[in-house]
């Protein structure tokens, strides 16, 4: 008991010299006190998405940091392969959800703190389970999941009639990233900053190789292992789809990518390059982590507390050759479709939900297809699960004016997936729908915004 009570009076006396003193640094509406320490132990609620290697580092550190209210959303389990960097994870646990094991680890060794795992997608959970936290930290390895958990957080902020965000609506993400010696961290405040979406070109394609170059000539150890995976799998197991995270699937692959590598003899394959060719794995260093969480940690605390200014708006970390730090700003792009007010949509009252639905589809700039939307909470029609569909099955025909509780105006949030051809994913667009002749409501452009 005196070593715990050590530890908190420690850990306590450290957050005291930022919560408890002013400075020339702090935020507009810091007010440094024993309250707002407690108010931050007592009230913040704090959301870590993924508990891979970056996100157990996040989990310590927000824990030590003196937030009391954590959960923590993962759905995979974990691997041999993540033990040597993901430190909460021992053998024994191998096979286990991440986001349970980590829990229970940081709580075993932080008194005090309270850590919530939910093992499942981040599609699974409703608007309404990201809406009750105070500010959500990344620590993602997915272009997509990152794009999801942007648009659901974006898709709380509120504009004002003048098209100003509205401060009280604005839900603060911190989204950091490492890959190998190199990583970010960024600062997200929807309507304020740029938002993920904003700055999607900042993320480089991904590297594909041309069928040609698999079948007829292959120079690396890669093309070998390209062509067992996407051409000779079909071949052998006609209809069988491949599945990654099988151990013998991914077997095979090796074993026929080693063979035709010794047939042109190119040297280097081998498991792990396999299985990281396949699955698009980027090498992962512990201590690249730890730097990207403490920089994550540390940047929550300022936008919770206001004890100083937070990062404007992106830092990059390269450790390859020495140190090197460099923070960069970031513009907003005013038209964004994710945290911008959204696009206008008018409509008249007669427009049923199906016409709807058609009219987004149909939409040049959203591009959405398999559309389900909601307003205000609640689910108007929805694609899945099925039992979900038959229940809003019945709003199809009725008139989106009746279902949006005859308001003039409204925001409605579409969720489906966007892209073209097979580079589809997840999203979430805010919509605002107008109804003509309603309030003062004119027949203006039907698609304001486009």
């Amino acid at each position: 008991m005196a070593d715990a009570t050590t530890q908190q009076s420690s850990r306590s006396r450290d957050l005291d010299k930022l919560l408890l003193r002013p400075g020339h640094l702090v935020g507009p509406a810091f007010e440094p006190g024993t309250e707002l320490r407690d108010d931050l132990q007592k009230y913040v609620r704090i959301l870590v998405v993924g508990a891979g290697g970056l996100g157990c580092e996040l989990l310590k550190d927000l824990a030590l940091s003196g937030f009391k209210n954590l959960e923590v959303i993962d759905m995979d389990r974990i691997e041999v392969s993540n033990l040597n960097r993901q430190f909460l994870f021992r053998l024994e646990d191998v096979g286990k959800p991440k986001a349970e094991v980590a829990a229970k680890r940081v709580m075993e060794r932080v008194s005090g703190v309270n850590i919530v795992p939910h093992f499942c997608r981040i599609e699974d959970k409703e608007l309404e389970f990201y809406s009750e936290f105070s500010i959500i930290v990344l620590g993602l390895d997915s272009i997509e999941a990152r794009s999801y958990i942007n648009a659901v957080a974006c898709g709380f902020l509120e504009y004002d009639s003048n098209d100003n965000p509205q401060e009280q609506t604005m839900k603060p993400m911190v989204d950091g990233g490492t890959e190998g010696f190199k990583g970010h961290a960024r600062v997200i405040l929807p309507g304020m900053t740029p938002c993920f979406e904003c700055t999607i070109w900042l993320f480089p394609p991904q590297v594909k190789f041309p069928l040609c170059t698999l079948a007829e000539t292959p120079r690396t150890a890669a093309h070998c292992i390209e062509y067992a995976h996407l051409i000779k799998w079909d071949e052998v197991h006609s209809g069988k789809s491949f599945d990654p995270d099988n151990p013998e699937h991914m077997q095979w692959v090796y074993l026929e990518a080693a063979k035709r590598a010794e047939l042109f003899g190119i040297p280097g394959v081998t498991y792990s390059l396999t299985q990281g060719v396949v699955k698009n794995i980027i090498p992962a260093i512990a201590s690249t982590n730890a730097i990207i969480s403490a920089a994550c940690a540390l940047e929550t605390l300022k936008i919770a507390s206001g004890c100083s200014k937070t990062l404007s708006n992106y830092l990059t970390y390269n450790g390859v050759e020495g140190l090197h730090t460099k923070v960069t700003e970031f513009v907003k792009d005013k038209d964004c479709l994710v945290c911008g007010p959204g696009i206008l949509i008018e409509l008249d009252t007669s427009v049923t939900l199906k016409m709807f639905i058609d009219l987004v589809e149909d939409h040049p700039k959203l591009l959405v297809s398999g559309a389900s939307v909601t307003h205000r909470g609640k689910n108007l029609y929805m694609q899945a699960p099925p039992v979900l569909e038959e229940m809003t099955r019945s709003n199809l025909s009725l008139p989106l004016f009746e279902l949006m509780d005859k308001f003039p105006k409204g925001v409605v949030h579409v969720t489906g997936t966007a892209g073209k051809g097979d580079n589809r994913q997840s999203c979430l667009r805010k919509l605002r729908v107008a109804f003509k002749g309603v309030d003062g409501i004119t027949d203006t452009d039907m698609a304001g915004g486009a």
